[in-house]
């Protein structure tokens, strides 16, 4: 068992987040800029195989009803694009529901005001979801599996093999 990378996907920026190698505690890393380029992902894989994980969490959007509207289907497509580019690494959704509002409310807790928000949020919403799933695994539910497949959905590359083409 290894270190494990988390992202959290935004319209304009993605928080990234890091796990200890005995996937204990969760530190917020930084955000990358999201980009038509691909520079976001090779920057996303540059971090993954510096950090030397085992696997990346990306956080999906659901709605408190549990139904996924166009964000979803946004981070669908750039998970993707990620699993194609980070293959074989493994890649695997997971419900993000109030990661972002939990990070809010976290930094407005430690004083931080609200207009100073926007530059950290993204990354601590990556460490709040590593380390929800984190926890869950501690606490059960995943078995002998050192993945998360149980609370998340694996993304497998397509046709088995990386597509870096965009990247």
């Amino acid at each position: 068992m290894g270190a494990r990378l988390a992202v959290d996907v935004g319209t304009v920026r993605i928080g990234v987040a890091v796990s200890d190698p005995r996937r204990t505690v969760a530190v917020p890393l930084g955000t990358v800029a999201r980009a038509k380029d691909g520079s976001d992902l090779r920057e996303i894989a540059a971090t993954a195989a510096e950090r030397e994980v085992d696997d990346v969490v990306v956080g999906l959007p659901v709605g408190l009803s549990g139904r996924e509207g166009p964000a979803a289907a946004s981070v669908r497509e750039f998970t993707q694009r990620l699993a194609d580019h980070l293959a074989p690494l493994p890649v695997l959704l997971v419900d993000e529901r109030l990661t972002t509002t939990s990070a809010h409310q976290a930094l407005h807790a430690a004083g931080r005001p609200g207009r100073r928000h926007r530059t950290v949020v993204d990354r601590t919403a990556a460490a709040i979801l590593l380390q929800t799933v984190l926890d869950a695994e501690v606490g059960g539910g995943v078995g002998d599996d050192p993945g998360v497949r149980a609370l998340g959905e694996p993304v497998p590359p397509r046709d088995g093999q990386a597509d870096r083409s965009d990247a």
